[in-house]
């Protein structure tokens, strides 16, 4: 069962509900939804048009593709830093123990940044290009739209050991979950409304292997399920994945929060989030309750994670290849 947090730390985290989000590192405000109006009126068609066809194909890319973004965000800063490759005097983040064989995606960002660069070339960056690329993703699968902030620059450096220390495991408890958003300057509602994206996507045997064995807060019929496609022995069937949200992987709805109200979270950390006695379990309720509620914070949970350490004005690069710093 979770430990309860200590009397200190629980009031921490029931201020947090009131969202109140720390702007780390000051610049989100040079942002703005009409950054490229004028410097690349095509952009947003040109983008969407791509994620369609790439959903279209394949319904998980959506999820994927929404995924680059958080990935990107919470290591440094939202900054296109994940999207640069391995080189033989350049360490990325691709291969950082969370992005290994999971991140994905990777060949659609490229063809919508050529695509952007017959338009306007050398004017929009590889981190706006996630922001956008995200919103469309959840939009296509069936869920909220909102007006993306720009003016993004893009990294020229990554950090393997802050993508490894920076993005939560699927083994946190709640309290961990808690603090490292926090450290994000997210709030308390932007977690579980975050989260929610888990109702689309899949993960991989090896990263619930332990809950739907070991786990006794798990719908028995639920893990039974899942262990047909998820041996018990470790090394066997590690890359087999199911759906996060085994009833909808592919559609962006609120089934999420019903599943953890019935012990269904797939991840050890899904489940953290409600246990019946917890600060999040309220907001589950909520959620499972409306789906349109869900929408608008997720919606603005987006925007508040957009906002992390940007790099503006003349900080970073506005690459022309999104796997490679300009002139490397």
């Amino acid at each position: 069962m979770q430990k309860m947090a200590s009397p200190s730390s629980l009031s921490k985290a029931v201020l947090t509900l009131a969202c109140v989000v720390l702007l780390i590192g000051g610049t989100s405000a040079q942002l703005s939804i009409s950054y490229y109006a004028e410097s690349c009126p095509k952009l947003f068609p040109t983008v969407k048009s791509i994620v369609q066809e790439a959903i279209a194909e394949e319904a998980r890319m959506g999820a994927s593709l929404l995924r680059l973004f958080f990935h990107d965000c919470f290591v440094n800063g939202c900054d296109g830093s994940n999207l640069l490759d391995d080189k033989p005097t350049f360490t990325g983040e691709k291969n950082a123990i969370p992005n290994k064989n999971s991140l994905r995606g990777f060949d659609v960002v490229d063809k919508i940044k050529s695509a952007v660069e017959e338009v306007c070339p050398g004017i929009v960056s590889c981190a706006d290009l996630l922001a956008i690329i995200s919103r469309d993703s959840v939009e296509i699968l069936g869920g909220p739209g909102w007006d993306v902030k720009l003016g993004r620059r893009d990294a020229t450096t990554t950090s393997q050991a802050a993508a490894n220390n920076n993005l939560a495991p699927p083994t946190d408890n709640l309290n961990a979950l808690i603090s490292n958003f926090q450290n994000h300057g997210l709030c308390l509602k932007d977690l579980v409304a975050l989260y929610g994206a888990h109702t689309v996507g899949q993960a991989r045997c090896i990263n619930f292997r332990a809950r739907i064995y070991n786990e006794s807060n798990i719908d028995s019929s639920f893990a039974h399920v899942m262990q047909s496609n998820c041996p018990s022995v470790t090394g066997n069937g590690d890359n087999n994945t199911d759906g996060l949200d085994y009833q909808s992987a592919t559609s962006f709805d609120n089934t999420y929060f019903l599943n953890l109200m019935k012990k269904r979270g797939l991840l050890h950390s899904d489940q953290q989030l409600f246990n019946g006695a917890g600060y999040t379990d309220s907001l589950i309720r909520t959620y499972a309750k409306s789906q349109d509620t869900f929408f608008k914070d997720f919606a603005a949970a987006m925007i508040n994670m957009g906002d992390m350490k940007p790099l503006t004005g003349s900080n970073g690069q506005i690459r022309k290849n999104c796997r490679r710093v300009n002139n490397y």
